[in-house]
């Protein structure tokens, strides 16, 4: 029986949507949300599962399998990515979509939660077969996509490209152009400036803003980033743009260290002619990961993969601050050992919601037909991401709690307020 039991704790924990509903409910007992709201925020709304059978390209039909969850719409669409990779599952899409119903609610946006996935390895696969893979898996969604009803996005393993496919098949079904039926697209389809660099950049107005609160002087502190991708990239850019010192940087490949600084232009040079990966870069002494988590740095940016934080972990990193540019870097029970240290964890729901706030902008854009400069978006954007902090910061230090509580906190506010003036059945 003990056995039995200890397995099923094991399994409990390795829930990604437990480990939100853990979170979210720390929060709501802090906050006194009433139970009948809180359970209401435990369900997805809808939960879609589908079979892709596609023609591959050696003439074989291989059956993918393609989820889309609806967490919330209590706020207003659903908002949220489409992911490619083998691990994809209707647990992790669960959770992923009550991330988005919280990092909207933070980012003051009027939009629910959503997440999809497809359950396959891009990277084997060809253009075309990607392409009607995308195609397929939209048709099979197109009633549950829509310009006032939900919002997909790029998300691993996606881009602009499966956006424009994405775009152009539902057009194709709805017989009419929506161009805001989906963000992340190519500009000349719609897609907004300053979409790109929009989830790093809100990583740098999150660590400027937090290291103010906490008397750093980003002149001349230091920082280690984690993951070299999208988010990662131009979080260490803009970053090192505001003075800071970035010593060490990584990816999926190497990771590299450099006392006196990475010239992060000549990273992302050697990267964009290197296949885009760091292995082999010059700029610094290559080091493992886990040294890069650990190193003696002010500022550490986790911006790769989920759950590089861990117990085993969290006790010998050095940085005073952690802001999350990755989804869920952090373990669940890493919280409280990095809480007992003293250091500020600036939450995934909160850091790295500069993304879906750009997309917000997209959408808006679609939908007025007029677009702004990247000089606008970037104001806009910043403007929002500041006050999304204040807000959390401030319920951090009224609930006499951590940054994430203090997040969480910020969104049941929004959300309470909504279910209840709705109503319920």
């Amino acid at each position: 029986m003990a056995t039995t039991a200890k397995k099923a704790e094991e399994v409990a924990h390795a829930s990604m949507f437990d480990a939100v509903l853990a979170r979210l409910d720390k929060a709501a007992e802090l906050f006194g949300l009433a139970p009948e709201v809180a359970e209401i925020l435990r369900h997805p709304k809808r939960e879609v599962k589908v079979s892709l059978p596609i023609k591959m390209d050696d003439g074989s039909v291989k059956v993918f399998e393609g989820y889309r969850t609806v967490h919330s719409t209590h706020l207003g669409p659903s908002k949220g990515g489409i992911r490619y990779a083998m691990d994809v599952n209707d647990d992790e899409v669960r959770a992923l979509a009550a991330w988005m119903t919280v990092k909207c609610a933070i980012a003051n946006l009027p939009y629910g939660g959503g997440k999809g996935g497809i359950k396959c390895d891009p990277r084997k696969m060809s253009v075309g077969e990607l392409e009607r893979l995308t195609r397929a898996y939209t048709r099979a969604m197109s009633d549950v996509f829509g310009v006032n009803k939900d919002i997909p996005a790029p998300d691993m393993g996606t881009g602009k490209r499966e956006m424009a496919w994405l775009l152009d098949e539902y057009n194709r079904v709805q017989g009419e152009d929506s161009p805001g039926v989906t963000t992340g697209k190519p500009i000349t389809l719609g897609g907004s400036k300053g979409r790109e660099a929009a989830t790093g950049r809100g990583v740098m107005v999150a660590s400027l803003a937090a290291m103010k609160k906490i008397g750093l002087n980003h002149k001349t502190a230091t920082a280690a980033v984690q993951g070299f991708g999208n988010v990662g990239s131009h979080a260490a850019r803009l970053l090192a743009s505001k003075n800071i010192t970035i010593k060490a940087i990584s990816d999926h490949t190497a990771a590299y260290y450099n006392e006196k600084g990475i010239d992060i232009e000549a990273a992302l040079k050697f990267v964009a002619s290197n296949g885009n990966v760091l292995k082999g870069f010059t700029g610094g002494q290559e080091i493992s990961n886990n040294e890069l988590l650990t190193a003696n740095v002010d500022l550490l940016v986790p911006a790769a993969i989920q759950g590089v934080i861990t117990s085993a972990n969290a006790g010998d990193i050095k940085a005073k601050l952690i802001v999350e540019g990755a989804n869920g870097p952090t373990e669940a029970d890493a919280d409280q050992i990095l809480n007992d240290k003293g250091i500020v964890v600036v939450p995934d729901v909160l850091a790295n919601g500069g993304g879906v706030t750009v997309s917000y902008f997209e959408w808006v854009q679609n939908r007025m037909g007029h677009y702004w400069t990247e000089d606008e978006v970037n104001a806009k954007h910043d403007a929002s991401m500041a006050q999304a902090f204040e807000n959390c910061w401030f319920n951090s230090q009224q609930y006499k709690t951590s940054m994430r509580i203090g997040a969480y906190i910020t969104a049941l506010k929004k959300l309470d307020k909504a279910i209840r003036y709705k109503g319920n059945y």
